[in-house]
């Protein structure tokens, strides 16, 4: 029974796709593109080794993210990529010590599914030769030169390559080690050896993640279309002086508190009611009203966790929301950042936050209290009732 090892290429820095991290780092749904492909590669049978080639300045991150994800499922080592796609696979190649088929796939590609892995392997075991799935060429091809068409190139014979792709270890081993150029795919590159390449069928779900319109193609795949929802909520509190304020789940230390039933935290009750109202879950008062003592005295951040609770459990996530503090005091300007991050990790998506005066019209422009304002985004897979 032949044993498999896959390399998975998982090195590119995603200049294309413009996310500032390493592409294989990037999130669909709830996973990295490297967990996405990890998820699929352990469903392969009799899988013995996995060689991720990574970035080479975050080998550690990419090795702590995996680890996590595979636990001890399979053998997995890790190894910085090289200057080129090739240069990261003769690294990994170093590194595979179990196997005698070795699968080559781009995390890239993070949802080619295990089907196609073991179509690549079974072909490489029954042949010899190395393997390569491929799609038909659907579009019409023009050759193009200084954007004249010179021709419409017959498609008939023409198929795009995709991964993975398979060959025993041996014959990629000495075929890396005799390459004196440099190729953009290593079936290309057993190819130039003088090496027989079998072509499959390749898979849909193997296409490359490139460039952002990919990741958005990937996200309605796995999410299906969504259906947004905004809301708006309101907050108002008189001071009590002597009390501890707070705003946005923060402590404002020598600042006089607000009056309430919870802490009176107007700009997380903002939030809230915005968030309620997106979902069509009626406000904060019909939810954590003066009714249920156990939220009396309840910080902001327990209305928010439970609201966030709330809207999971008919399938809302949030997308971003926006509040204004109303008020002459206190100050915004110092902690802004900081209440920003706070809020922002405590709903789990962008929090952005402002401040504004009534030029000293009505009760807040007499400083008696603060009010805030907040606006919300929310969504969840179309058809969810």
């Amino acid at each position: 029974m032949s044993r498999i090892a896959v390399i998975l290429v998982a090195a590119g820095d995603g200049t294309r796709l413009g996310a500032g991290i390493p592409k294989a780092l990037v999130k669909v749904s709830d996973k990295t593109l490297l967990e996405h492909a990890l998820e699929n590669i352990l469903e392969i049978k009799n899988l013995v080794q996995v060689v991720v080639a990574s970035h080479e300045d975050r080998v550690e991150e990419f090795a702590a993210i995996a680890r996590e994800f595979v636990k001890d499922k399979v053998e997995l080592v890790f190894t910085p990529g090289g200057l080129s796609r090739q240069g990261s696979i003769a690294n990994a190649l170093q590194e595979v010590t179990q196997g005698d088929v070795v699968l080559v796939h781009d995390a890239a590609r993070c949802f080619a599914p295990a089907s196609l892995f073991e179509r690549v392997a079974n072909a490489v075991i029954e042949t010899g030769f190395g393997v390569v799935p491929v799609l038909p060429v659907a579009d019409t091809i023009k050759q193009v030169k200084q954007d004249v068409v010179l021709a419409t190139v017959d498609r008939d014979e023409l198929r795009v390559a995709q991964t993975p792709q398979g060959f025993l270890r041996e014959k990629l081993v000495k075929a890396y080690k005799d390459a004196s150029a440099d190729f953009t795919d290593d079936a290309s590159l057993m190819q130039s050896t003088g090496e027989v390449i079998r072509a499959v069928p390749g898979d849909a779900m193997a296409f490359k993640i490139t460039v952002q319109a990919d990741l958005e193609y990937a996200e309605l795949l796995l999410n299906g279309a969504t259906e947004q929802r905004s809301g708006i909520g309101t907050d108002v509190h008189k001071f009590a002086v002597g009390k501890p304020l707070y705003l946005g789940t923060v402590l404002w230390p020598g600042e006089d508190g607000l009056e309430g039933h919870s802490d009176g935290d107007a700009l997380s009750h903002a939030i809230v009611d915005a968030l309620l109202a997106g979902a069509g879950l009626g406000d904060i008062g019909s939810n954590f009203g003066v009714d249920k003592p156990e939220y009396a005295g309840a910080n902001g951040s327990v209305f928010i966790t439970e609201t966030l609770k709330l809207l999971a459990s008919v399938g809302w996530s949030v997308v971003n929301v926006s509040v204004q503090l109303i008020g002459n005091k206190p100050k915004l300007a110092p902690r802004r950042v900081e209440v920003e991050a706070a809020l922002t990790a405590l709903v789990g998506a962008p929090v952005s936050l402002g401040a504004t005066t009534t030029d000293g019209l009505g009760f807040l422009g007499s400083s008696e209290g603060v009010g805030a304002v907040a606006t919300a985004l929310i969504q969840r897979p179309k058809g969810r009732l």
